[in-house]
């Protein structure tokens, strides 16, 4: 009986140092897997103003009618410049997410920005509840900013430079400029590698 009792007991103590053993190498796994998989932001297109550039200025007018500046020095708030349109479906997805960031981050000005048939727009804002952000329909200013896919964000900091931009498909990408920008990073990858290469 007490050779069955001390053989169990060792049986178990060899388990319990194996299930260790295998509890560390996956752990150290994770932790080479950590390494190897940054956190990727937006996806910045090399186009348009560069970061750190001056914005180009524009005075529109949202579909309220009401005046907005976008690229002016304002008083200690960053611009967020949001391109979205009605017929993109990431962008509709995007919207809670975008709303609920610029409604905890004081130092953020939201604007979105689109182009297209003003009365679809006018119906796009009521069904999506922006009817709190200003809302302009220019052209130019997706040209200015070469926009070419959709959603993209633009953050301008309080001087009237441009800080982070980049293509935002989810809300992981469009906290990555914020966080550009509190780091004074052109980008999350710019950071990453910086901080590989120390």
């Amino acid at each position: 009986m007490v050779e069955a009792l001390l053989i169990s007991q060792i049986v178990s103590w060899a388990a319990l140092l194996c299930l260790a053993a295998v509890v560390f190498a996956l752990v150290r796994q994770i932790g080479v897997l950590h390494e190897r998989i940054a956190p990727m932001g937006a996806l910045t297109i090399d186009r348009g103003p560069a970061i750190g550039d001056a914005s180009p200025v524009f005075e529109l007018t949202d579909i309220r009618q009401r005046p907005v500046m976008i690229g002016r020095p304002q008083a200690a708030r960053s611009m967020l410049v949001m391109f979205v349109s009605p017929r993109c479906p990431v962008c509709k997805k995007l919207l809670p997410a975008i709303k609920a960031i610029a409604r905890a981050e004081s130092w953020i000005r939201l604007v979105f920005a689109s182009d297209g048939d003003s009365a679809e727009q006018e119906r796009f804002v009521k069904s999506h509840g922006l009817e709190e952000y200003p809302y302009v329909l220019s052209a130019e200013l997706g040209m200015a900013f070469h926009i070419g896919k959709l959603p993209y964000a633009v953050l301008i900091d309080e001087k009237g430079k441009v800080r982070a931009k980049g293509l935002v498909n989810t809300r992981e990408h469009l906290e990555s400029l914020l966080q550009a920008k509190q780091l004074g990073v052109a980008s999350i990858q710019e950071y990453l590698r910086a901080d590989a290469a120390e």
